[in-house]
């Protein structure tokens, strides 16, 4: 494994979870299982539970729980030395509900006027940031929280790219967030941000949904809410982004088919535009796509972030670096991701290259 720095930036969250699957008037008042989370935060710490070195980047307020949260990461191997620490705001909070069967889950965003939000670009030592970064990692969460965030997100990828470190989005479009503009649509005011950062991005990341939502771009004959996805559809999704944006030279798409909260069908796509191709993952013996059958999820929250963190692995390492092995690791370490419970993925490099080979009864290891 090379000596790569991945720097991601981005909202870290107290996440408040009714124990099992109880709802959230089941549970209250009474107790919650307090972890963190956070797209970008969630990335890096699968990194380095994978063996790549990362670095997270965000701002937060100097008050026991956030400082409880970044000795977490800095326990799991994160570098958290760059973190910008500011006594304006908070910590956000979101709230997430397990869903079961027929029941989806639901997640309840209490992170208004926290520290990233308030903070703009002059606030932030940019170059200290980005010293030594190889590859910076964004997503669509931190810009939709407020005007001063999508500034200071524009304003380190713009950075970064001056720098000429090599830059990953994933889309992540959440429709209960960009709404810091009155009178303008959440859908309208995602296209509008963050067709201003993805020029500048050369590694593009996103779910089956995520084009459609923020460019309009979608795979025909694909039914999102009945959990039947065009795959083949999505190898034109990823033209399409490709020819928009010149300067990325991959897609990443994860592919979930949604039978149930229980019950999901998961796989993955990557073009690669020196390839001029698509490769799926995983395949079965005649190298068919066949998506791997998740029964009994444990917890799917952080799932996408999983993949991202493994495809970024795999791509900077020497074993599986060629675009068909990277999807392959990347979609293994994410379908793993939904038996452990929490946003991080708690999964090494071994456990998912041994799922991606083949080993996956889930025997007992002794």
């Amino acid at each position: 494994m090379r000596e790569t720095c991945i720097a991601g930036f981005g909202e870290v969250m107290l996440r408040l979870c009714p124990p099992g699957r109880k709802r959230f008037m089941q549970s209250l008042p009474g107790t919650l299982d307090a972890t963190y989370g956070g797209g970008e935060a969630n990335v890096c710490a699968s990194l380095a539970m994978l063996g790549t070195p990362s670095r997270y980047l965000t701002a937060l307020p100097p008050n026991p729980i956030a400082q409880a949260f970044a000795a977490e990461l800095r326990g799991l191997g994160v570098d958290v030395g760059r973190i910008t620490w500011n006594p304006k705001g908070r910590m956000g909070v979101y709230y997430a509900e397990h869903g079961a069967a027929q029941r989806g889950s639901n997640v309840v965003y209490d992170r208004e006027g926290s520290t990233i939000s308030l903070l703009g670009p002059e606030d932030y030592d940019f170059a200290a940031m980005l010293d030594g970064v190889e590859h910076l990692h964004i997503t669509g969460i931190t810009p939709s929280l407020s005007e001063n965030a999508f500034a200071s997100t524009l304003a380190l990828v713009e950075a970064a790219s001056e720098r000429g470190i090599v830059i990953s989005c994933d889309l992540n479009f959440r429709k209960k967030l960009w709404k810091w503009r009155p009178g303008t649509a959440p859908r309208e005011l995602a296209a509008e941000c963050m067709g201003r950062i993805v020029p500048l991005v050369d590694w593009i990341i996103c779910n089956e949904e995520d084009a459609s939502d923020v460019f309009g771009i979608r795979a025909d004959a694909t039914e999102i809410e009945a959990g039947k996805l065009n795959i083949g559809g999505y190898c034109d999704v990823a033209k399409l982004l490709l020819e928009r944006f010149p300067k990325a030279s991959r897609v990443a798409v994860t592919l979930r088919e949604s039978i149930s909260a229980d019950h999901n069908n998961w796989g993955a796509m990557l073009y690669d535009r020196a390839a001029d191709r698509a490769f799926f993952a995983p395949l079965d013996p005649d190298g068919n796509y066949a998506p791997y059958e998740i029964r009994s999820i444990v917890d799917r929250f952080g799932g996408g972030d999983s993949f991202g963190a493994g495809l970024i692995h795999a791509l900077y390492s020497e074993e599986y670096a060629e675009p068909q092995q990277a999807i392959r690791f990347a979609a293994a370490a994410s379908c793993l991701k939904h038996t452990i419970s929490g946003d991080y993925n708690y999964t090494t490099h071994a456990e998912a290259a041994a799922l991606m080979n083949g080993s996956g009864s889930g025997r007992v290891a002794r």
